[in-house]
């Protein structure tokens, strides 16, 4: 009769011969072959003792089993948008000056609310391994194909801009995850903004009126990273 490490052996050699995998992913499978190894002349497991179908789960669990998010992934974009003007949590607005391709934020008072830019919040199809980590959107000015977009800057940090661009459906492998966001909401009006592509960086703006807004690491507390949703209507 075949115990339970030989099926498990047997699992992992024919995963690896059927399927493709990532480099990481066959690092640990590689370190769950060495665990089992290194469990099997343990001290305290005799060599007359089988595993058991407990400790063959941990290992299996802690060494060989990856997440699906090593794999390029889809967003797809949902019917539900929303219109909405951006506050921070000084009170500026978000204002866009055409030809710009950045937004601005800014203190505005009485009759230039106005000034204030219209964003369309489209939200995408989470896959599982994202799920806890926030919804994800696009950020894009309403009634033109100008979107929020998160690269890499000359000096290596994550940047934010505005690009022209007509947003679907987004593939993991096709270089338009910068323009993907992880909005998190606490109290209804309390929300940030993480870069889907730079985890850890988040939309923010400046303390002073009238500078860009960008990104932020989220340990800089220099800056502003919540904003209130306004919203104008629902799609």
């Amino acid at each position: 009769m075949i115990n339970s490490k030989h099926l498990i052996l047997t699992w992992l050699r024919i995963e690896i011969s059927q399927h493709p995998h990532s480099m990481r992913k066959v690092a640990n499978i590689v370190i769950g072959l060495q665990r089992l190894q290194k469990f099997r002349h343990a001290e305290k497991v005799s060599r007359s003792t089988e595993f058991t179908e407990h400790e063959l789960l941990n290992i299996i669990l802690e060494s060989v089993v990856e997440g699906d998010c090593d794999s390029p992934v889809t967003y797809s974009k949902q019917d539900k948008e929303l219109q909405c003007t951006v506050c921070d949590n000084l009170q500026k607005r978000l204002v866009h000056s055409e030809g710009d391709p950045y937004l601005l934020a800014v203190t505005l008072k009485g009759g230039n609310q106005s000034q204030s830019v219209r964003m369309n919040l489209s939200t995408y199809a989470s896959p599982s391994c994202n799920s806890t980590k926030g919804q994800p959107v696009c950020l894009g000015i309403a009634k033109s194909n100008l979107y929020l977009s998160c690269t890499e800057s000359d000096s290596g940090s994550p940047h934010l801009s505005l690009e022209v661009k007509e947003l679907k459906m987004i593939r993991g492998e096709d270089g338009l995850k910068r323009f993907l966001f992880l909005r998190s909401v606490k109290g209804g009006s309390v929300n940030t903004f993480e870069s889907a592509r730079f985890p850890g960086w988040f939309i923010s703006t400046a303390t002073e009126d009238y500078q860009p807004v960008e990104m932020c690491a989220e340990a800089d507390t220099s800056r502003q990273r919540v904003f209130t949703l306004l919203t104008i209507n629902i799609k």
